[in-house]
């Protein structure tokens, strides 16, 4: 499932690293397109298990995100980070180390 947004690129801050809150945006959006919810549905602190996402959704996540961001996320990503919240402060906190090279 590929996002719309990110057709027009990740919102970055001024390190060039993405925006924590940009990024907790496009993981509600994902999630609430995904299950068919509203977005104001979609707690950002409950775990990605209570979704009821599998290892597939997981990786289709995991790949959509990381096209949006120019990086490459492990789908395990899901499983140790396990909140909307904890997923974006990872990815933000370490952008830089999960750069495809030339982006």
């Amino acid at each position: 499932m590929a996002k719309e947004q990110g057709e027009a690129g990740a919102a970055t801050s001024t390190a060039g690293a993405p925006d924590t809150e940009a990024v907790r945006q496009w993981l509600v959006a994902y999630i609430a397109d995904l299950l068919e919810f509203e977005r104001s549905e979609v707690n950002t602190r409950m775990a990605f298990g209570r979704y009821g996402l599998d290892s597939t959704a997981a990786v289709a996540l995991t790949g959509d995100l990381g096209n949006w961001l120019g990086c490459d996320i492990d789908p395990r990503a899901l499983y140790e980070h396990k909140t909307i919240d904890a997923l974006a402060d990872f990815v933000t906190a370490n952008h830089a180390k999960l750069r495809k090279p030339g982006t």
